[in-house]
Parts: structure tokens; C-alpha cells; sequence
């Protein structure tokens, strides 16, 4: 087995929604926010939601977004359950594979 195939693999969700800022998005939808947070809490508590958050750079670009999760499968679940995504206030949004280099 080579080290690459030892490497944990993740899947990682990006989402890019349609807030212009959080200050927008907490005004227009803060139960899409409430729903969000509280889903991401129960995906943390069962293990399956390592990371997530918002980006804080780029303040004059749309609100994204970040989860590190530990299966395709429950990316999937993840997103597409997701109240932003349910709700047509995401422009994009993409699922990638990611080696974590430390075990």
C-alpha cells in the first residue's frame, strides 16, 4: 500500500450563495441561517462534519462557504439538503476530494 492510499480522504463541499454579505443574508433569511447552523451541528455531532464556515476574505464578493465532510455520500446529503441550496440562494456550488496530509 503506497502512503498516498493511507492518506484519510475527505470530501469537501464549497458553496457560493446569492448574499452579497452575512449582515444580507442574516437580514433576509435568518431562519435559512438558523436551519443551517443547527443541521451543520447535528452532521458535526454525528461525526460525519469535521469543518465548516464562512470565508472571511473577499468581503465585496457573494458569501461562501466551506464543510469538510467524510464521505461523498454525506457530502451529497449535505448540500443538497442544505435550506440555501433547497431555496435557490446558491449561484454555485461543487463537492471535491481532498487527501488530508496529516493522520
Amino acid at each position: 500500500m503506497t502512503d498516498a492510499a493511507k492518506q484519510p480522504v475527505y470530501f469537501v463541499v464549497f458553496i457560493t450563495t446569492k448574499y452579497s454579505s452575512m449582515e444580507e443574508a442574516k437580514r433576509k433569511a435568518p431562519e435559512d441561517i438558523a436551519a443551517h447552523m443547527a443541521r451543520s451541528q447535528t452532521f458535526h455531532d454525528e461525526g460525519k462534519l469535521l469543518m465548516g464556515g464562512a470565508f472571511l476574505d473577499h468581503l465585496d464578493e457573494p458569501v461562501s462557504t466551506m464543510a469538510v465532510l467524510t464521505s461523498r455520500a454525506v457530502a451529497e446529503d449535505y448540500v443538497e439538503d442544505d435550506p440555501f441550496v433547497r431555496n435557490g440562494m446558491v449561484s454555485t456550488w461543487a463537492i471535491r476530494e481532498w487527501a488530508n496530509m496529516l493522520r
